[in-house]
């Protein structure tokens, strides 16, 4: 499913709408994922600030959590009006918070509540409604957990199925240990599309670069990249050209700052602090001769009250011209 053939993971506390819009400017075809809302903040909270996106982030989905099928659908239709173009089901945190909430990894134990949550979403919406999902969690085995998941969530209308390729452990592991240690299992991911071949299937995990992307597009239909893309984010420069087979938006992550500026300007005006914005620069020169000064640089001036565009300029002047070696790896 081209639509799908390559996004950027939703990230809690990473991919909020400044980081989506750096991204975008390295990657017009890449599909961008907000950090994951539950229904109970979307319905009660400040909707405005948590679901305020630029334009420019097209396209992009909202990620959301909960159980509720009759709030996720109330939800996603708050979600749709606004303008994103896709609604995701979080299936797959594994937080306690999460847990206590009844929403992210555990249900994998609930397949049937699943199905009945996206039935719901779907009868709202136009939009797509997607499920991201674990292997499974805990003692379950994951070619069965999985399976049973998939039918039960595609049964309900589900248009696309994002697979993070590890199992979640609720007992024992925290949530960065569950990033981490349980072992990744791409073949359970391979085996679910083989299984349901009229069934788009992302995988995510581990992925680290545009090379391994093209490996897992052999055998699925997307490949979504999570931490590389935010630590690494210069790899997302070549996601146009060695994925989609198009040129990328700008040749160098000089030019994507260069182009980022007048956002950030806007932002300022609007009482945005830089930090807040360039938090997610950290690493952008990665591999580049002045990239710990960049970084330094940021560091102590950026987060200083009125810090302004000037900030990031003189960062970027201390990095040579060099761009990261083997950029599409």
């Amino acid at each position: 499913m081209l639509a799908h053939r390559f996004s950027v993971a939703p990230m809690m506390d990473w991919t909020d709408r400044h980081c989506r819009m750096f991204h975008r400017l390295m990657t017009r075809r890449g599909r961008l994922y907000t950090e994951m809302l539950t229904s109970g903040a979307i319905l009660h909270g400040d909707r405005r600030r948590l679901l305020a996106f630029d334009a420019g982030e097209h396209p992009v989905a909202l990620q959301l959590g909960g159980s509720n099928p009759r709030d996720l659908a109330a939800s996603a239709k708050i979600g749709e009006d606004l303008g994103y173009d896709e609604i995701n089901l979080n299936v797959g945190c594994p937080s306690d918070r999460v847990k206590e909430g009844r929403f992210g990894a555990c249900l994998m134990a609930e397949p049937d509540l699943v199905a009945s949550c996206v039935a719901a979403m779907k009868a709202a919406v136009a939009i797509p409604v997607t499920v991201k999902c674990r292997i499974g969690i805990d003692d379950q085995d994951p070619e069965t957990a999985l399976d049973t998941l998939a039918r039960a969530v595609v049964a309900a209308g589900a248009d696309v199925l994002i697979v993070h390729a590890r199992k979640a452990w609720l007992s024992g592991l925290s949530p960065k240990e569950n990033r981490e240690i349980p072992p990744l299992d791409y073949d359970s991911v391979y085996r679910l599309k083989a299984a349901m071949p009229h069934v788009p299937v992302i995988i995510n995990g581990g992925v680290r670069s545009l090379d391994e992307a093209k490996q897992h597009l052999l055998h699925v239909d997307g490949v979504m990249l999570g931490r590389a893309a935010y630590q690494e984010p210069w790899r997302l420069l070549g996601v146009d050209r060695e994925l989609f087979g198009e040129p990328s938006p700008h040749a160098t992550m000089k030019d994507v700052f260069e182009a980022m500026m007048p956002y950030i300007a806007r932002e300022l005006a609007a009482a945005t602090r830089l930090h807040a914005i360039t938090r997610h620069f950290v690493g952008a020169f990665h591999g580049v001769p002045g990239a710990r000064a960049f970084r330094r640089h940021l560091a102590e001036h950026g987060v200083k009250a009125g810090a302004g565009v000037d900030v990031l300029r003189d960062a970027i002047a201390l990095v040579g011209d060099r761009a990261p070696a083997a950029i599409a790896a």
